[in-house]
């Protein structure tokens, strides 16, 4: 191990689509800590999640493969232990790998302890990760030697920035570098669960909607992803609850921004700003009423598209916007080739650092991006596409599907795929998609036929999910009274 190699502050969160930042200029949510970290290094505006879903994104991520090389293809399974994942790869190098906060790596018990060894992937270093948690105000992490879970107190996000930054104060002088992860569990709802001085940020009156959502109705969570709401619903009132909704993402996103603030500040109180790479993204985006749809696993933009910002002062040009094509599975082997550490012979993502660094004729051309176990309830097709500098192109598995001019048309209003005029595109992009699928040994089977050979158990292509753990549920429950102002039985 050199002493020039980089430390690695990774910080990922959950739902967050790309154009939920200020600088983006394209959502009016407050992120004022990002944006002066945008103006610090490099903002990806064309960053997408390869498959845009919690657990098969962030195996993604881990593993610098795609969806059917490491076999996640949807939420709640648990990642094999022979991938040579990112923080293996550094342990090896030298590196102290810490992971803090949500994981959805280990199977379909969310509430469940992850023991030390192969289940963590090579973070060895520090571990408070938390298998699956979205109840922000009954956070916690589990002791190591009690195996008992530790509550933060208030909000879950806060009590995790805590935790990191006492790790990089630990850190600071160690002789060896650091790879840190804060995973967030926001913005992904229940948006609701956000500290109310971040939602006084937002009254409904000022929360306008995209282009694409401005038609849109409430959708019921129960159905998750159909169209919903009372028949007798006026739009004005599926408008007055749509605006509920997306002001309390914002208020999320915001209350981030300041943690992320708080650990940039540490960042600079230990002098370590100069050589700590620091990248700030998600794992997949959200529609929030665009195209008349909620969530994620959708191939729009607001699904696939994330925010990707990365600081590494002299190596990273600062104050940079790029449109170049880069996926969560490219993320892995290119922070190995910025670390000096070598890149395991399987991965499938690209190492594209000469491009992080500045070099735009090093851009690839395409990402490919996918959903190819489409749970039974959502009403789209499994697809396969591509997404280039110019345009988004889906196939189903009987045809052509969507295209869109994103320069012309950002907000994906226009489908071009049966324009005369793009016949030319759509051949050029749809060979584009027969070539990734040749790459990545997809041969586009049924969403039936993955889960029957990938999730044994699965129910309509979904891995059910047992009951929390006693401690955590009564726990849970304990905090929901408290901050209600009730007492306990």
């Amino acid at each position: 191990m050199t002493p020039k190699a980089p430390n690695i502050l990774f910080v990922i969160c959950d739902q967050m689509r790309s154009t939920a930042l200020g600088c983006a200029g394209v959502e009016k949510v407050l992120t004022p800590h990002l944006d002066a970290f945008a103006q610090q290094g490099t903002r990806f505006t064309n960053a997408v999640s390869n498959t845009p879903a919690c657990t098969p994104a962030r195996a993604t991520l881990l593993t610098g493969k795609h969806i059917l090389s490491h076999g996640l293809v949807n939420n709640d399974m648990q990642l094999g232990h022979g991938h040579q994942s990112l923080a293996r790869c550094l342990t090896a190098r030298g590196y102290g790998c810490g992971y803090i906060g949500k994981w959805h790596l280990d199977g379909v018990n969310r509430g469940a302890f992850v023991p030390p060894g192969p289940r963590r992937q090579g973070f060895d270093d520090f571990w408070a990760g938390v298998e699956c948690n979205h109840n922000y105000f009954g956070g916690y992490h589990y002791d190591e030697e009690t195996r008992q879970p530790e509550w933060f107190d208030g909000y879950e996000p806060d009590g995790q920035t805590d935790l990191a930054i006492d790790y990089i104060e630990r850190e600071a002088d160690a002789p060896s570098p650091f790879c840190l992860f804060l995973s967030f569990g926001p913005p992904h709802c229940p948006y609701q669960l956000v500290p109310e001085m971040y939602r006084a940020s937002y009254p409904d009156d000022t929360i306008g909607f995209l282009p694409n959502a401005v038609h849109a109705t409430i959708q019921d969570p129960a159905t998750r992803g159909k169209l919903a709401g009372p028949a007798d619903l006026a739009q004005e009132e599926h408008d007055a609850r749509k605006r509920r909704v997306i002001a309390d993402y914002y208020a999320q996103v915001t209350a981030l921004d300041a943690c992320f603030g708080r650990l940039l500040a540490c960042v600079d109180e230990q002098g370590l700003a100069d050589d700590t790479i620091i990248v700030f993204t998600s794992d997949h985006g959200d529609m929030l009423f665009s195209q008349n749809r909620g969530w994620k696993s959708k191939p729009w933009r607001e699904s696939v598209g994330i925010p990707l910002l990365v600081r590494w002062p002299g190596r990273v040009p600062s104050a940079r916007v790029t449109n170049g094509p880069i996926g969560l599975v490219d993320l892995m082997p290119t922070l190995l080739r910025m670390t000096g550490t070598p890149i395991p012979e399987d991965i499938e993502g690209l190492d594209l650092s000469e491009f992080v660094g500045g070099n735009e004729a090093a851009a690839p051309k395409s990402q490919y991006v996918n959903f190819p176990c489409m749970p039974t309830w959502f009403r789209d097709p499994e697809w396969r596409g591509v997404v280039t500098g110019e345009h988004t192109y889906i196939a189903s598995r009987e045809s052509p599907w969507l295209l869109y001019d994103d320069a012309a048309d950002p907000f994906q209003l226009r489908n071009l795929v049966a324009d005369p005029a793009s016949k030319g595109v759509v051949a050029e992009l749809h060979a584009m998609v027969q070539d990734w699928l040749a790459q990545t040994n997809d041969p586009f089977d049924t969403s039936e036929q993955i889960a029957d050979r990938l999730c044994p158990g699965h129910v309509n292509c979904v891995l059910p999910n047992p009951p929390l753990e006693e401690a955590i549920r009564l726990g849970q429950r304990e905090r929901m009274l408290q901050r209600a102002g009730r007492k306990p039985n």
